[in-house]
Formats: structure tokens, C-alpha cells, sequence
């Protein structure tokens, strides 16, 4: 939901390793899901898509109708919180490691719709790196689906919650920006990236 209390905050990212020490292996399909959960560790919840892909990696899972039924059940059974399309563990908090934190400084609070996973969404928005003020990339219109990965992890974290109207500052370390490799010759690796974004529309 969006909220003013977003106004200036960290999001927290959670690596797999903030885990609280070895599990035993999962036996049922619930089981295997909240693994899944907590290796995921998406403070906005883990979508049903990204639980799917998991599962299938990591136990070669893959029975579509079994998975809809424990998810409902581990709903049920207080073993899973559903928002949405998307599953947390209840009442678990994680820590995160600083460089996967995202600094967002509120500019101006949007009056409008608010920008949730799986909206389409129209943003403004100007990039420069953090190391020397220099601008990579600018656009008056950029169209995307917010939380379906088009974009880098930090966009899809960032903008979460904002309202039509709204402007951000997102300070972006490089592990939810591009990495290592950078994106050349604009972006160089290892790249704290600052994005001023201003969303017009909600879709």
C-alpha cells in the first residue's frame, strides 16, 4: 500500500546467507515453498513466479496444482502471509547487508495511483553515477511493469509505493544496479548509481 511513510526510508534487501541457520531438508511441498521464501527473502514479498523458478532449481519441482494447494494451505495454517500475488513468512524480520540497501529520499509525495508490483507505470526520470555527478541516461517517458525484472532490481524496489506526482531520489548500490560489469561505456563496474524519477502515470 502506499503511504506517506515511505517518505524517507531504507528498503531492505535480504541476502540468503541472513537465514538463521541450517534447516532441515523439506519434506511436503509446504515445506519446500517457505525454503523458498526465506532464501528469497523479498522484504515485499516472494511472487508465486519467483517461488515456481526456485522450486524448480532447487528440488526440480514442478506440479502446478500441488503448489496452488499448498499455498493455501500454509494461508490457512498461518505458515505463509499472502499480499497480493506475493507470499512472506509472518512476523520474520531479516537483516541486510549494506551494499543491498537502497537509500530513497522522498522529493515530493504523488497524490495519484499508486504504483504497485505489476502496475504499468510511466516514469520521468534523469541517472548520473555517484562518483562524479556524470549523467548516463535521461528520458521525458519510460514505460515498464513494476516487480516483473525489465528493469534493474533497484528501479523495481524504488519506485514501489509511490504515487502519481511523485518525485524520489534513489541512491542505487551496484549489486541492484549492473553489477560489476557496469554497462559500458556509460556505466563503469562497480557503480553506485542516483536516479531522480518522477512518476506520471499508473496503468
Amino acid at each position: 500500500r502506499c503511504s506517506l511513510a515511505l517518505a524517507r526510508r531504507t528498503v531492505l534487501r535480504v541476502s540468503p546467507r541472513a537465514s538463521n541457520g541450517p534447516m532441515a531438508p523439506p519434506k511436503t511441498t509446504l515445506d519446500k515453498i517457505v525454503v523458498a521464501v526465506t532464501t528469497l527473502a523479498d522484504p515485499s514479498g516472494s511472487s508465486r513466479q519467483a517461488i515456481v523458478k526456485h522450486l524448480k532449481a532447487e528440488f526440480a519441482f514442478d506440479n502446478a496444482n500441488a503448489l496452488k494447494k499448498a499455498l493455501k494451505q500454509g494461508v490457512d495454517k498461518g505458515k505463509l502471509a499472502q499480499k497480493g500475488q506475493s507470499f512472506t513468512l509472518p512476523g520474520v524480520q531479516f537483516e541486510v547487508p549494506k551494499d543491498e540497501q537502497i537509500d530513497m529520499t522522498e522529493i515530493r509525495a504523488g497524490d495519484g495511483d499508486c504504483a504497485e508490483r505489476g502496475s504499468e507505470v510511466t516514469m520521468k526520470y534523469r541517472g548520473t553515477l555517484a562518483s562524479d555527478g556524470s549523467e548516463f541516461d535521461a528520458a521525458s517517458r519510460f514505460e515498464f511493469t513494476l516487480g516483473a525484472g525489465e528493469v534493474i532490481k533497484g528501479w523495481d524496489t524504488g519506485i514501489l509505493g509511490m504515487r502519481v506526482g511523485g518525485k524520489r531520489t534513489l541512491i542505487i548500490p551496484p549489486k541492484l544496479g549492473y553489477g560489476k560489469r557496469g554497462s559500458p561505456p556509460e556505466i563503469p563496474g562497480d557503480a553506485t548509481l542516483v536516479f531522480d524519477v518522477e512518476l506520471l502515470a499508473v496503468n
